[in-house]
């Protein structure tokens, strides 16, 4: 007999109230061929223990007993900061909750820990002592806790083609989401980028559907392991489903106009190594595909995801997603399991609750998403052991870890021009690095880091470009505002770039450097020096003439926490030589956009990559 255990007195109530209803004919599950054994234990004072026949047995007999309040809170999910208290959790009987902009539980992890497991404790209070999924966006690393270790954004990790890394990337970003108190992430974001205008280029691995795949299946391995619920994984959710970097003029939220032949050919393959390699949920995207949104395409969802694709897991709007596009009884009919409604749970479960009751939603479709969640929440081993992982806690942005992040920088960055010997620095030779990108963490990291839109100032324990080179030349002088007459370095490291953005405000016609960094790597060349510049970025740029004054040109992407791992690549430490290549097309000029892969208007193909100085 297979054992579930609830290791916490307060479980025991459910236990007895289970034990009831799956001994009672007339509640038993008309699915089962023999009525589940139940037993409930009184243990020591410190455990109760139910023991069931399978997971299945446990997941019908809990339905069978659940009140429509029940269920539809299940399917709800709320953030914890938005005036919802542990209490209100409880008395709302909600299954979920999500951590993102906003106040923080503390700056310490114990504080995080402490603050999520007073939730969780409050939902084994209710009367059936369902524990919570969550939730949080570690989409580049544990990005909301400051003194996390930020790997690159996925463009960057994309560029590495080291899929061992992503992997262990994930692992690490998953052991330090646990350690900080969630069971989920709303990663790895698999969208495949055609409009460099897209805001949320950086979030997807590359334009390829094939290193996508690749990508996507290493980062599954990385956060899910081989079994859920090892203290170390967390469950892992692909998004967002589906065409989502395919929007006409790359607009966030707009419609992606997807032939059948393109949808079978390139859309879906993604989402099917996704369903066959285990992935625990998938998000649906804020875009339309054809016109239909994708919180209300029952065909894409229901009948494609779930029905061809086989997919089993759990299955979750946006933002927001269960009202803002319509009524919640037509996202669910459409076959969402999970509304996440971060200001209006209470407005999302009323409506629900009405159309469950006149069955406009049919009992059927509120019992399918309820086993799908209970199903994640018992694949974590929620029911088992529902706390915080506090052993892992100390591991949270680690030495180790950090070693692991440098590596992934410094395989990230493309070398895409190298001339007259610019490259690798020496120790010993006269260097000067100049523009604020190169002093600044937050520059460097993009959106998704601490704050939803990222930041402008550095963020603690976090190394910049400039520290790394500084820790390879002691000596280099820096002039953030560019090169002066007072510049004595015959060799300059000008590091530029984009500034922070996300969603919606990430969208843009500008692709070109600002003016005032432009005059500036014009001003040091007419000085005479050698200029190689870092280019940090979300996305491909319009660039070219920048490229053509420059000596020495790296694409660095949104590096992260570890400015050492560039410093690195600059030096070319311990015999490093470039690995990194481009994981979209490069275009020649605005006029070009979207290239997609268009190697004849391509300044840089697709997979374009120097691999000496």
């Amino acid at each position: 007999m297979t054992k579930f255990t609830f290791k916490y007195p307060i479980a025991f109530g459910a236990c007895l109230v289970l034990m009831q209803a799956c001994t009672l004919q007339k509640t038993a599950s008309p699915a089962l061929t023999e009525k589940p054994k139940v037993q409930c234990i009184w243990g020591s004072d410190k455990f109760d223990i139910c023991r069931y026949d399978s997971k299945e047995a446990i997941i019908n007999a809990l339905i069978a007993e659940m009140t429509v309040d029940e269920k539809i809170g299940q399917m709800t999910q709320s953030v914890w900061h938005n005036s919802v208290s542990p209490e209100i959790i409880q008395d709302r009987k909600i299954g979920s909750i999500i951590h993102t902009e906003g106040p923080t539980p503390g700056p310490k992890v114990s504080d995080w820990v402490a603050k999520f497991n007073t939730f969780q404790a409050h939902a084994l209070k209710t009367r059936l002592g369902i524990p919570l999924l969550i939730g949080v966006d570690a989409i580049h690393g544990q990005n909301t806790f400051e003194g996390a270790v930020i790997f690159p954004h996925n463009i960057g990790m994309g560029a590495t083609r080291n899929y061992d890394l992503i992997r262990r990337a994930a692992e690490i970003t998953a052991i330090e989401t646990a350690g900080t108190g969630f069971n989920w992430t709303f990663s790895p974001v698999i969208a495949m980028p055609e409009h460099e205008h897209w805001g949320r280029v950086y979030e997807g691995f590359s334009e390829d559907a094939n290193v996508t795949t690749k990508a996507l299946i290493a980062s599954i391995q990385g956060h899910q392991g081989t079994d859920l619920a090892q203290a170390y994984t967390i469950a892992a959710t692909a998004k967002h489903y589906l065409g989502d970097g395919a929007t006409v003029g790359g607009r966030e939220g707009g419609n992606a106009i997807i032939s059948e032949k393109a949808l079978r050919e390139r859309f879906l393959p993604p989402y099917q190594a996704a369903v066959n390699h285990g992935i625990s949920a998938i998000m649906v995207g804020f875009n339309s595909v054809n016109g239909t949104n994708m919180h209300q395409n029952t065909y894409l969802v229901q009948d494609v995801l779930k029905g061809q694709l086989g997919f089993d897991g759990v299955v979750i709007t946006d933002w927001l997603g269960g009202t803002r596009w319509g009524e919640p009884h037509t996202v669910i009919n459409a076959g969402i399991d999970i509304a996440m409604q971060p200001a209006n749970h209470d407005e999302f479960m009323a409506k629900l609750k009405e159309t469950v009751l006149d069955g406009t939603v049919s009992m059927e479709r509120i019992d399918d998403a309820v086993r799908r969640i209970l199903g994640l929440k018992f694949d974590l081993g929620l029911f088992n052991d529902p706390f915080a992982k506090k052993e892992l806690s100390a591991l949270v942005g680690s030495t180790q870890h950090r070693e692991v992040a440098r590596q992934a920088v410094r395989e990230s960055l493309v070398l895409l021009k190298s001339e007259a010997n610019a490259l690798p620095l020496k120790a010993n030779e006269s260097i000067a690095v100049v523009g604020e990108h190169a002093n600044n963490s937050g520059l460097q990291s993009g959106g998704w880091t601490m704050h939803w839109q990222g930041q402008t100032h550095s963020y603690a324990n976090s190394t910049t470009i400039l520290d790394g080179i500084q820790a390879f030349a002691p000596e280099v002088q820096y002039q953030p505002m560019g090169c002066t007459s007072d510049t004595q370095a015959e060799k300059v490291v000008a590091v530029v770039g984009e500034l922070p953005y996300a969603e919606f405000k990430g969208d843009s016609t500008n692709l070109a450097l600002t003016v005032a960094q432009q005059e500036m790597i014009k001003h040091c060349k007419a000085l005479g020096k050698k200029v190689i510049v870092v280019l940090i970025s979300g996305r491909a740029m319009t660039v070219t003439d920048t490229i053509n004054q420059s000596d020495a040109f790296i694409a660095a992407w949104l590096p992260g926490s570890e400015g050492m791992g560039i410093a690195d690549f600059l030096f070319a430490a311990n015999g490093f030589e470039p690995v990194g290549k481009l994981p979209t097309s490069w275009p020649k000029e605005y006029a070009d956009l979207p290239l997609a892969q268009d190697a004849e208007n391509a300044l840089f193909p697709f997979g374009f990559g120097l691999s000496k100085f």
